[in-house]
């Protein structure tokens, strides 16, 4: 049986309430999860289920109404806003579906700029290896929108984990890309998290990309209605779903 010294990400009681009274929203309500070192998770779930909502706080994105986080045991909830601008750009890496890349800099420049807004020292070696996995060795002084739609989450993947962070948040990575590329770009995704020991955490409304991860989490009207946590999955993205609707 593992122990609890593994799990790098951890929830009590999350919730995240908007407006009051009769237009009382409960996008995530008394959310308990715990989510191991180098996991593979995909989170899924209707439109309006809280997917996003809780993604947002997992990553110091959002503050909660209440309950607790904790990254790495420290409880992130409860830190002003500096120190989880510190949180961000150190341990959790975002991935986001629509690139935000900077128009005015190359993919090189992209992927090095949360590490020269930290002041940490850059290894090139390592961002080199990031780029050689991911395909953009050839591009890597080509501005952003010279890029296939591909290149440019490849690109946003290099950035997310240059900085060597603990977790990587995605937020439905391949919503803009073609099946066959999106399907390219999860791959590569899922190896790169591998190749440098990353937890993964994925939004998504694709099947393929539910299967493809080590444990499903499905929600329901801000609750967690499905989670898969057993080692070895057998549950298609489809019986998830026969699961939540029974």
């Amino acid at each position: 049986m593992k122990s609890n010294s593994d799990i790098i990400l951890k929830t009590e009681e999350l919730c995240k309430y908007y407006g009051a009274g009769d237009n009382l929203v409960k996008a995530v309500d008394h959310i308990n999860l715990q989510i191991r070192q180098g996991e593979f998770i995909t989170i899924v779930g209707k439109s309006g289920s809280g997917k996003s909502t809780l993604l947002h706080m997992l990553g110091a994105l959002d503050n909660p109404t209440s309950g607790k986080v904790f990254l790495d045991g420290q409880n992130i909830a409860s830190l002003k806003a500096d120190s989880l601008s510190k949180i961000r750009r150190r341990k959790i890496g975002f991935i986001f579906q629509a690139y935000n890349l900077i128009p005015s800099l190359n993919v090189w420049e992209n992927i090095v700029l949360p590490l020269g807004l930290d002041g940490k020292p850059l290894d090139e070696s390592f961002i080199e290896d990031i780029i050689g996995t991911l395909g953009l060795t050839e591009k890597k002084h080509s501005l952003p929108n010279t890029l296939s739609g591909g290149q440019q989450q490849r690109c946003a993947i290099a950035r997310a984990i240059a900085a060597k962070p603990s977790l990587i948040l995605a937020d439905e990575p391949t919503g803009n890309l073609d099946a066959k590329t999106g399907d390219e770009v999860m791959a590569l995704l899922k190896t790169s998290a591998k190749k440098y020991g990353q937890t993964l955490i994925v939004i998504t409304h694709n099947e393929e990309i539910a299967q493809m991860a080590d444990r499903t989490i499905m929600l329901t009207d801000g609750h967690i209605s499905f989670d898969d946590a057993a080692s070895s999955r057998h549950n298609t993205a489809e019986e998830v779903e026969d699961h939540a609707e029974n």
